[in-house]
């Protein structure tokens, strides 16, 4: 049965309920940086040990969608995604009890990275389907909540770090993080057939066919997807580098630690613009050419980072690298459904994002490991870079074929 269009369709519900959960699924994670230094003093770790705890959080959320995106198909977003919501706060709060870096292993990256694996796939998935005409922007609104998160919450740890120590920091944030978390994902449904809408609050027909694309197993097999896939895994070597070491980065250059956790919010504001922004106007530029820019400008950036000292060139790095990776983040799910329909589309977001599990599970202990061999940080910004680059060249000729 149809329904009539709302002044306010139900498919922006979905979009805030995507958006509070990438706020504390991965504001939750970008804290990481403010417990760096107290994880590495406490268990005498080296950079690239501890860099280690971030990385495998990450290659678990990232390579979790290809399976949290076929589980949501099957049972619904909201039931995975509350399940993962409940696992972050579980993870971050029994870190904070950690008697050893391995059981911070353990905790963080076993609970964040399974927790924010079960719940960013499915919401990314969900929304890409209940739009069309404005899938750029509902997708750049709803992973902005990533640019908010990073924004808010690890100068927000890194406070409390100050003030109560990193073991009730963590037991604070995973408090927080899986209430807010669980009630966000009550927000979210699969597709707006189920409520009698057809993409962008139309009114559905009774008889409408089901979302017409590819399977998972034919999409792999086109030239595109391994495409997208190469130049995802190329650029994630590089790209998350700033998210562990900047703050670091920034103490080794004389900035207080209190001032260097802010380099992370500037990151969270930049970002924050670019899904805001940029994923509108994609929708008008086309979304192809507006990501060629983007993962351009994130090799610039990180390029110039390794020529930069000082708290406020710092700052406008990470405002500049953070719209760049932000306008990343936004258009690749967009691009997923332009390239590949709506059939699979969380499947085949989850089967990509595993290219930037890999990327991220080698890029930031790489980085730390670096340091502890040269004593600086040059050469590693400068190979983030390199990576970057050579992405963008991928990308470029991914796009250029058309199949």
């Amino acid at each position: 049965m149809s329904r009539p269009a709302l002044p306010l369709f139900p498919g922006w519900f979905v979009v805030a309920g995507a958006f509070a959960v990438t706020f504390v699924g991965f504001g939750g994670a970008y804290t990481f940086s403010a417990f760096f230094e107290p994880l590495r003093q406490t268990f005498g770790a080296t950079r690239g040990s501890v860099s280690l705890v971030f990385s495998i959080a990450g290659f678990l959320y990232f390579s979790l969608g290809v399976i949290s995106g076929p589980l949501a198909d099957r049972f619904g977003t909201r039931r995975v995604a509350a399940a993962g919501m409940i696992l972050l706060g579980v993870g971050l709060a029994l870190a904070g009890l950690a008697r050893s870096l391995i059981e911070v292993y353990l905790a963080y990256g076993l609970g964040v990275g399974i927790g924010v694996g079960l719940a960013y796939v499915p919401a990314l998935g969900a929304v890409q389907r209940w739009f069309d005409r404005r899938r750029g922007l509902a997708s750049g609104l709803a992973v902005s909540g990533i640019g908010v998160g990073t924004l808010a919450l690890p100068p927000l740890a890194a406070l409390l770090v100050e003030q109560v120590g990193w073991r009730a920091t963590y037991l604070l944030l995973g408090a927080a993080c899986g209430l807010i978390g669980l009630g966000a994902a009550l927000l979210l449904r699969n597709d707006p057939a189920g409520l009698g809408y057809a993409p962008d609050g139309l009114p559905a027909l009774a008889s409408a066919p089901p979302p017409g694309g590819l399977t998972v197993s034919e999409a792999v097999r086109t030239r595109r997807f391994a495409g997208l896939y190469l130049a995802c895994l190329i650029c994630a070597f590089g790209v998350f580098t700033p998210f562990v070491h900047l703050v670091p980065y920034a103490m080794d250059h004389g900035v207080p630690a209190a001032r260097a956790a802010l380099l992370l919010g500037a990151i969270g504001v930049g970002s924050t613009a670019g899904r805001f922004l940029l994923g509108g106007l994609a929708d008008r530029l086309g979304r192809e050419t507006t990501l060629l820019a983007m993962v351009g400008g994130v090799a610039a950036s990180l390029a110039a980072w390794a020529l930069l000292d000082g708290f406020w060139p710092l700052m406008l790095f990470a405002a500049a690298f953070g719209v760049f990776y932000g306008g990343w983040v936004a258009l690749l799910p967009a691009l997923v459904m332009d390239a590949f329909g709506g059939r699979s589309v969380g499947g085949i977001i989850g089967l990509l994002y595993t290219s930037v599990a890999l990327g991220t599970l080698v890029g930031p202990p790489a980085a730390g490991w670096m340091f502890d061999a040269t004593g600086g940080y040059r050469p590693a910004i400068l190979a983030a870079a390199a990576t970057s680059l050579v992405g963008l060249i991928v990308l470029a000729a991914t796009f250029r074929r058309r199949n």
